[in-house]
């Protein structure tokens, strides 16, 4: 943002005190009144600071104005991250207590939503209760583990005292005797981004000598679960329906790779008879074997192999290595737009190798969580690997995050990860 271009903003926005706000371009304009929800620093023309200061503070309420100062509504400023704006209402100039305001209320309803989509049972006591932008609350991700509910702030307006308390007042109150501890988990990467510091690592609530330790429960299998360590905020909950999908359509000797700490693998083990889950992390194997241990009734013989996926592939097809039954479920390839290129041709290589390593008429899970790489992008990479490989492959299901991970048909980014189950028969 040049001085030259904040000489041409606008100085005070139609019908509305001097305050903070940015004045986006013409093409992020369009996007905002077509629905999408963030504003790229590289769109972000100027800033106009409050009347009396000198800058715009770094999570700030801020008012988004269009190059001829319309206001488009307002929205959390970040000084650091390329999206630097996140849209929260279409109403201009709005308050931090108002803000506050619509926050409790987006929770409230977000956790009903939750109580119609992924209602607590024996066999399902997790799930996703609050999904950022999903939810009209940008910047705020929540998980419920059995009775440890886990709370994510992930940008500089919502990583705030106002804000965390609010949040823990509003999930104490829902959830009553039902949940022993609430605990903020930073997200490392993201905290570095945004420039936030480590929020204190005790619980936001808890009950008289609560543990940060539990064991959850989905789809009848049971996972250990520890605030204080692994990736995310723990599990991975949004492939809790395609875990169930694939082990209905798995069979024989199965390989799981990039099984973290056996999500897969241990639902493939109630319908294979052998399964072997792969990951680098001996730390993620570590878990996985505990969480085995928690389910004694498993069908299949399990066993871990710490190694890397690609290298592992190779090996496997170069020395004529097959299964009925390969699960690919590794983390996002695509960290940035600059990346997509190099993420298609690892998910390309590794279906490839996967789909040469299948007997036939075998069970390929194969899955992609890069919000970069779109449904049709993956869906073309795998049918570039089936055709190199010289296979017929049938697509069986198509599959999408569970449903307390719900998409906004305007925010593409919302419907990242994508999961197809196919049938993979000589060509």
């Amino acid at each position: 943002m040049t001085k030259e271009r904040s000489e041409r903003t606008p100085q005070v926005l139609p019908g509305q005190a001097h305050g903070p706000a940015v004045v986006i371009t013409r093409r992020a304009a369009d996007r905002l009144r077509a629905g999408y929800l963030w504003v790229y620093r590289s769109d972000a023309e100027s800033l106009i600071p409050r009347e009396g200061e000198s800058d715009v503070a770094a999570g700030a309420l801020v008012t988004v104005v269009d190059g001829r100062g319309i206001p488009l509504g307002s929205g959390l400023y970040s000084s650091a991250s390329q999206i630097a704006v996140r849209m929260v209402s279409g109403v201009a100039g709005l308050t931090r207590a108002a803000y506050l305001k619509d926050v409790r209320e987006r929770m409230e309803a977000a956790l009903e939503l939750r109580r119609e989509l992924a209602p607590a049972s024996k066999e399902n006591d997790s799930c996703r209760l609050v999904f950022a932008e999903a939810d009209v609350l940008p910047g705020v991700v929540a998980d419920r583990y059995n009775d440890l509910v886990i709370l994510q702030l992930l940008t500089q307006g919502t990583a705030q005292a106002d804000v965390r308390g609010v949040l823990a007042e509003t999930l104490r109150e829902h959830f009553a005797d039902a949940v022993t501890a609430i605990v903020e988990r930073p997200d490392p990467k993201i905290r570095e981004l945004e420039e936030l510091e480590a929020p204190s690592t005790a619980p936001l609530w808890s009950v008289d000598g609560a543990k940060l330790t539990t064991v959850f429960t989905i789809n009848g299998v049971r996972f250990h679960y520890d605030a204080s360590s692994g990736q995310k905020t723990g599990a991975f909950l949004d492939q809790r329906r395609n875990y169930a999908a694939a082990a209905r359509h798995a069979k024989g000797a199965a390989l799981d790779i990039c099984t973290y700490q056996g999500g897969f693998a241990l639902h493939l083990a109630q319908s294979c008879e052998r399964v072997t889950g792969v990951d680098v992390s001996r730390a993620a194997l570590e878990v996985a074997d505990r969480n085995l241990e928690l389910n004694p009734g498993l069908k299949a013989q399990v066993d871990w192999m710490e190694a890397d996926a690609f290298e592992l592939l190779r090996e496997y097809e170069a020395t004529g290595e097959r299964f009925d039954t390969i699960v690919l479920d590794p983390p996002a390839f695509a960290k940035s737009k600059r990346a997509v290129e190099g993420a298609l041709r690892g998910y390309k290589e590794m279906n490839l190798r996967a789909m040469k390593m299948l007997r036939p008429g075998g069970t390929l899970v194969t899955c992609s969580c890069s919000h970069h790489v779109g449904r049709e992008e993956f869906v073309g990479v795998v049918a570039a690997a089936a055709a190199d490989a010289h296979r017929r492959v049938q697509v069986l299901e198509v599959r999408g995050a569970a449903p307390d991970h719900p998409e906004i048909l305007t925010l593409p980014e919302t419907g990242y990860l994508k999961c197809l189950i196919c049938r993979v028969d000589q060509g």
